[in-house]
């Protein structure tokens, strides 16, 4: 039969395009493509949902169809950079945080937290800046500051939470400002301030990272040898 006969012949049949919701994804990923590009080199403030339709070849009203608002194109834009793609899984149940969860030692977390700020830092840095300067431009930007913030104070305490169940030794450790050492070190500005300015390897970043939070926090973290100062040899 052409039609559900459970509604008398007066509905109509819904068809679902694989290929039509194929595309209305790869549009919205062109969108956020340009929307990070242009927002990173002219700010928010200077791109227009017009510049960026014109940047993505694609009509002023299919930005504002697939996103709503500049805002709430920004907040997209910031997502897809933490989490690296846009499916819908929180950054802390991505495979590349698991070996923060999973390690058996207060140093392996902090290493392998170390390298989740480099992965971060890599993707995220610029747009964390663009955002920062974008906070005072409205109520809904400086809420998305806000939220980025709070979220990295989330991430800051799942590690030391992990640490206190591993370790819950005589440290001397209060957990609100050991938070707040994580939360210091986990700012993607440290990426950009030594690796994109000062050109620091990634590797040389991840190691001082670790290195910083295991002595911040009181841990003994002997530093790897040759890894966390930058030196002639690495150039």
């Amino acid at each position: 039969m052409g039609v559900n006969s459970s509604s008398g012949g007066r509905g109509r049949r819904r068809y679902d395009s694989p290929l039509r919701d194929q595309q209305a994804r790869q549009t919205r990923q062109t969108i956020v493509t340009a929307a990070t590009r242009l927002f990173v080199v002219h700010g928010y403030a200077a791109t227009s949902l017009a510049d960026i339709a014109t940047d993505a070849a694609v009509a002023r009203p299919t930005v504002f169809a697939a996103f709503g608002s500049k805002a709430a194109l920004l907040r997209e834009v910031v997502d897809r950079a933490l989490a690296g793609d846009d499916e819908p899984v929180p950054v802390a149940e991505r495979p590349w945080f698991r070996p923060v969860r999973e390690g058996q030692t207060p140093q392996a977390v902090l290493h392998a937290y170390a390298e989740v700020c480099r992965i971060i830092g890599g993707r995220a840095a610029e747009i964390f800046e663009v955002v920062r300067r974008a906070a005072d431009e409205g109520p809904e930007t400086a809420d998305l500051w806000e939220t980025m913030q709070r979220n990295r104070r989330a991430g800051a305490s799942m590690v030391v939470d992990r640490i206190e169940a591993l370790d819950p030794g005589p440290h001397g450790r209060d957990r609100d400002r050991a938070v707040d050492v994580v939360w210091m070190f986990n700012d993607p500005s440290h990426y950009q301030s030594l690796v994109r300015t000062r050109g620091w390897s990634e590797r040389e970043y991840t190691v001082w990272i670790a290195d910083q939070m295991h002595h911040a926090l009181g841990l003994d973290a002997p530093r790897p040898a040759g890894c966390a100062v930058r030196n002639e040899d690495d150039s």
